[in-house]
């Protein structure tokens, strides 16, 4: 499993880590429609990274909460890292 600080752009990860803060949830208009979305802050040993939740996850997790991030996508959004669920991707709370 990899650690935040060895993830790259354009490539898929399965991460453990904990939500340190989350954003407020905005109003955006996509090429689907308008949608919420929210940023979660992810964190472990080796660095953080963001979160992009959609929908209905905007209010399903919560800051403290440990995740495993199964198969999301990492990608570079003006400068900085991100993950998200992708196609395949799934979260799963940890004990």
């Amino acid at each position: 499993m990899a650690g935040i600080g060895s993830l790259k752009a354009n490539s898929s990860a399965t991460i453990d880590a904990t939500i340190t803060a989350i954003s407020p949830i905005r109003d955006v208009n996509t090429s689907r429609g308008p949608a919420r979305v929210a940023d979660a802050t992810l964190q472990d040993d080796s660095g953080t990274i963001t979160l992009t939740l959609w929908g209905d996850d905007t209010k399903r997790y919560s800051v403290g909460q440990k995740l495993r991030i199964t198969d999301g996508w990492v990608k570079d959004f003006r400068g900085k890292l991100q993950i998200s669920m992708g196609r395949s991707g799934r979260i799963e709370i940890q004990p």
